[in-house]
């Protein structure tokens, strides 16, 4: 059986911290509590969460590996005792079905139940982002509902418009700009997800909430 915290050596300046091998929400938390004590530390130049390990980059000549790594070990023996932070919660208004969500109908048949139900499970779930990736801004969110929960097309779109909700498997996500892609798409927003001339450049962030309210058409 494979034990968990696990430090890992990644290149000549940077470590990964695996904390699990599993999609939970309370585990990807652990991860986004870990990233904030870690990206305060001396000489760490970037911390990237995900799922449920963490990448740290650091300065060589700013800190030693080994001090960083005995530093991240207390902070995970000490994480448990941590008081929670609440985090952000940010609502998406969002467009579902027609043209703005072509694969609605394909959801609701999959699972066997209407697009007004869909609509309802979608909106009524908090999701989690979990981490960002695949293009700046876009949110992998979880967990969605096992009702609504979908394949990915078989064959990726060429083009996915900007602000585009859509379902993979059990999770949720919004394409941030015009890309390919093979998500089941279920609505679309005109919210911005990313901008490179603001600061920071993407709306949400790891650790977010997210709330979905549906819009008219």
């Amino acid at each position: 059986m494979t034990e968990f915290p696990k430090i890992r050596v990644m290149g000549d300046a940077a470590l990964w911290v695996e904390l699990g091998d599993a999609l939970d929400a309370d585990l990807n938390a652990r991860v986004h509590t870990l990233a904030r004590r870690v990206e305060t530390r001396r000489g760490v130049s970037a911390v990237v969460p995900g799922y449920a390990s963490l990448l740290v980059e650091y300065e060589p000549t700013m800190c030693d590996y080994d001090a960083l790594r005995q530093e991240i070990a207390d902070l995970l023996r000490r994480a448990d005792n941590a008081a929670p932070q609440t985090p952000r919660q940010i609502e998406i208004p969002t467009r579902y079905g027609g043209a703005d969500g072509p694969d609605l109908e394909f959801v609701a048949r999959h699972n066997g139940i209407t697009p007004d139900q869909v609509i309802e499970i979608h909106t009524r779930t908090v999701y989690q982002v979990f981490m960002l990736g695949f293009a700046p801004g876009f949110p992998y969110l979880g967990s969605v509902d096992e009702k609504i929960a979908a394949p990915r097309l078989e064959t990726p779109r060429p083009r996915v418009a900007a602000g585009s909700v859509g379902i993979a498997g059990r999770q949720t996500g919004i394409y941030p700009r015009v890309s390919p892609g093979g998500w089941r798409i279920i609505g679309r927003t005109d919210v911005q997800l990313f901008d490179p001339m603001q600061e920071p450049p993407t709306l949400l962030r790891a650790g977010d909430r997210v709330k979905f309210i549906a819009s008219a058409r």
